[in-house]
């Protein structure tokens, strides 16, 4: 039998059907404490439960045309309905795929695997709800109970803590807790710190991104000589804030992202560097 003739005679309908999601764990710090973007669900399953954004793929355009929209185009358009971002502002949000969740039991409707991303910009809108949606908003992490400190092992099955309002729907809980886990892990070993940041930045905007991405204080000084004793990771403007800071005193130098991916010397948080010792 040729390929042809194979395909001709493929039924789709002998295997057992199957659905394919996308959802976006979205962080951006807002007032100074990471923040992740969640939608409160309007309809069944988990009415008035609180999630990720996110969607199935869409098989077809809004003009009804076949389409088979990629993982990342729905990721993308995800993000963009419930903030509002244009293509332009859009691109500025890092966006990559953080991994894929497929419990026969995770979703009650039919047997779903989802493909989760993670993404984080700075400035993010406010969000607003889809038709989908009662409300949309920028929902502090350290408010949603997942595990912390020694509670907050990587590998572990994750459940919000007894008492925390704003429950999640489906495994969101372990979705978000493994974007988290991801996104401070990046920090250490890659440039995607300048993400959270704007065009040009200070040592010490920089600095307030680590500390409330890891959620430590770090001193400030040394913090500084190990940002730039690494190659290629920011890079001098050539100019000055407008003023000095709160208290008075110098201007502080402006940069920007250099054209590093990879830090070499890492940084690295406390914890990691207790597991190394």
């Amino acid at each position: 039998m040729s390929e042809a003739e194979f395909l001709a005679a493929y039924d789709p309908r002998d295997y057992p059907a199957v659905a394919v999601t996308v959802d976006v764990v979205a962080l951006t710090i807002r007032d100074d404490r990471l923040c992740v973007l969640l939608v409160e669900r309007a309809a069944p399953p988990f009415e008035g439960f609180w999630s990720l954004p996110g969607g199935f793929l869409k098989q077809e355009t809004d003009e009804g045309e076949p389409w088979a929209e990629t993982l990342e185009q729905a990721a993308g358009r995800e993000l963009a309905e419930e903030t509002g971002l244009d293509a332009e502002r859009l691109d500025r949000v890092h966006l990559e795929q953080l991994g894929s969740y497929g419990d026969p039991g995770r979703d009650p409707r039919m047997r779903v695997i989802s493909v989760a991303y993670l993404g984080f910009g700075p400035q993010m809108p406010d969000p607003q709800p889809g038709s989908d949606a009662r409300a949309a908003a920028w929902v502090p992490v350290a408010e949603l109970g997942l595990p912390e400190g020694p509670d907050a092992i990587p590998g572990r099955t994750v459940s919000q803590r007894p008492g925390t309002s704003r429950r999640l729907a489906f495994d969101h809980a372990q979705i978000l807790f493994d974007g988290l886990e991801r996104a401070r892990a990046k920090l250490e070993y890659t440039a995607l710190a300048t993400a959270f940041v704007g065009e040009t930045f200070t040592i010490a905007e920089l600095r307030a991104v680590y500390e409330t991405v890891w959620g430590e204080q770090l001193h400030g000084p040394n913090f500084r000589r190990k940002i730039l004793s690494v190659p290629g990771f920011v890079e001098s403007v050539g100019a000055t804030t407008e003023r000095g800071g709160a208290r008075g005193g110098p201007r502080s130098q402006l940069y920007r992202a250099g054209d590093a991916t990879l830090l070499h010397p890492a940084l690295l948080r406390t914890v990691t560097e207790e597991q190394i010792r």
